[in-house]
């Protein structure tokens, strides 16, 4: 066993969902705008994980053109049961305002690594959904359910129904089985069974309350039966630093468990790492880990909790050689560190090629909901510096491509090539700081003329909540560009509404956009990730 510090998947990695075949961990995590949907990491150790696949990859399983902000694949549920990995997930297509327009759905694969199956329709009563597969071989749905009424609660409670997978639908009555404590907002349910000291099964019930901001919460509850009535944990919390604000672990919830093979139990949860005095989690929320044991009471208990622990032992030791390595990308097909937003149509938005460059298509704003050329890797680090090479020749100033720092329509910092309306090309940055609603822009500094012709190379250094552009010409020397930029603001409570409405991370990347309606393409080559360690960014 090996101290390890958390989070075990930095970076926007929320709503962990965790799964055991054998001597496998995978865990599963929410997405949101960003596609193809889920991610799903492998571990042997709860400690090094790889990212083996996104399985919702093609427009029969997902769409998410129109998705706001913070919308589209929330909080998925892995399991395993008949020879089958099933993936639960919900496509959001509202959530601002009174009502949620939430899509629960369910595929299935013999093979982690797919073929992952067309999805079967389960419900839109709310979000957060679960299987769970009984041991007399029956399946049950839960989800929390939405009460655009208020009557009494926004968040109603955990709904539970039967699925008949032979029919491929929900069947039987549906019965609200826990309506969470004084903390409300109940979510995120998972079941679980396990025979008690008696001998007797308990069935177990873990929910997520508080919000995904700083009052979240696991909270844990029990039954003899599947379908209540659930008692509550006698601490209520069994995992939360609602009360412990200088922990070094923060917005902790939404949990899942796992067993090891020789016995050990292990919490895998939502967490965010605050850094300035306003508390901005650039790095969205990641997933952190803590040892818990059951006691003689038949209740889960977090070791040295409630308060989550910023170091916890595990059965491995961290590759710190990787987490700290310089990453140095070719676009013969798109890295799997890479994703894009909302679109199945990668064809209209980006291609890559056999040099290795990869050309985007300039279609809508850095703002739409629909149709834009972006194309980016996560922040994973508070400090890190980011290179690419862009060979673009704009006519006009609706014509522009370049380097982002993103996290939403409403927060990012772009260098782009442009031109003037006279056609000389010149480098602009454009930002748009916590905007939310209107998404105006700022201009940080004057436009930099540069040559007309020749690609020119980007660049972006972040250094904790600092962020620097520079450029170089072909052949020349760096440059720096604007002013020293604020890159907190790329952050979940900067994201437009704050840390309960704002749910991803920062990413870094390029974009292409032609508002002419032409589709004017951008080449860019030769990207570049690079850490950078100080003695506060410790992993």
């Amino acid at each position: 066993m090996t101290l390890i510090r958390n989070p075990i998947l930095p970076g926007f990695n929320p709503d962990p969902s965790i799964l055991r075949v054998g001597a496998d961990y995978y865990i599963a995590t929410s997405t949101f705008e960003w596609y193809p949907g889920v991610q799903i990491h492998h571990s042997k150790d709860l400690v090094n994980w790889t990212l083996v696949t996104r399985p919702l990859n093609r427009k029969a399983q997902l769409d998410m053109r129109g998705d706001p902000d913070s919308c589209g694949i929330w909080a998925p549920c892995l399991s395993y049961s008949d020879g089958l990995y099933w993936l639960i997930y919900t496509d959001v297509k509202r959530k601002d305002g009174s009502f949620k327009d939430a899509h629960n759905y369910l595929v299935t694969a013999p093979s982690i690594e797919g073929p992952w199956s067309d999805p079967i329709s389960m419900n839109s009563s709310g979000f957060d959904p679960s299987l769970f597969h009984d041991d007399d071989g029956r399946k049950w749905f839960v989800n929390m359910t939405w009460d655009h009424r208020v009557r009494p609660l926004l968040f109603a409670g955990i709904a539970l129904q039967e699925y008949d997978h032979t029919q491929q639908k929900l069947v039987g009555p549906i019965k609200n089985i826990y309506q969470g404590t004084d903390l409300k907002l109940v979510e995120g349910p998972h079941l679980y069974k396990r025979a008690g000291k008696d001998g007797k099964p308990w069935y177990y019930l873990l929910t997520a309350e508080g919000g995904t901001g700083y009052e979240h919460a696991c909270t844990l509850a029990r039954s003899r039966s599947i379908d209540g009535p659930y008692e509550t944990h006698p601490i209520q919390h069994i995992l939360t630093a609602k009360d412990a604000p200088l922990n070094a672990v923060q917005r902790s919830g939404h949990g899942d468990i796992v067993d090891t093979p020789d016995g050990k139990t292990y919490l895998v949860h939502l967490m965010g790492r605050p850094t300035t005095q306003k508390r901005r989690c650039v790095l969205g929320r990641e997933t952190g880990i803590q040892e818990a044991y059951w006691g003689e009471d038949d209740w889960l208990w977090v070791k040295n909790g409630p308060v989550p622990s910023l170091e916890v032992d595990l059965p491995g030791t961290r590759d710190e050689a990787t987490y700290w390595a310089e990453q140095r990308y070719s676009f013969q097909t798109l890295p799997m560190d890479f994703q894009w937003l909302r679109t199945p149509e990668t064809e209209r938005i980006f291609h890559t090629n056999a040099d290795g460059t990869l050309t985007l298509i300039g279609r809508e704003s850095i703002g739409s909901w629909f149709e834009q050329a972006l194309v980016a890797r996560r922040q994973t680090h508070f400090s890190y510096d980011a290179e690419v090479t862009v060979d673009f020749s704009p006519v006009d100033e609706r014509q522009f491509a370049g380097l982002t720092g993103y996290y939403s329509r409403y927060n990012f910092h772009y260098l782009t090539v442009t031109a003037h309306s006279d056609g000389q090309r010149e480098l602009l940055i454009m930002s748009s700081l916590a905007s939310h609603p209107d998404g105006d822009l700022t201009f940080p500094a004057d436009p930099v003329k540069i040559p007309n012709e020749g690609k020119v190379r980007l660049r972006l250094e972040i250094r904790g909540a600092a962020l620097q552009f520079f450029y170089a010409i072909e052949g020349g020397n760096w440059q720096d560009v604007g002013p020293v930029l604020d890159a907190s603001l790329l952050s979940d409570e900067c994201g437009g509404h704050a840390e309960h409405g704002s749910f991803t991370g920062a990413f870094v990347g390029m974009a292409c956009s032609d508002l002419n309606g032409t589709a004017r393409e951008a080449a860019f080559s030769d990207f570049v990730y690079r850490p950078i360690q100080h003695d506060s960014d410790r992993y």
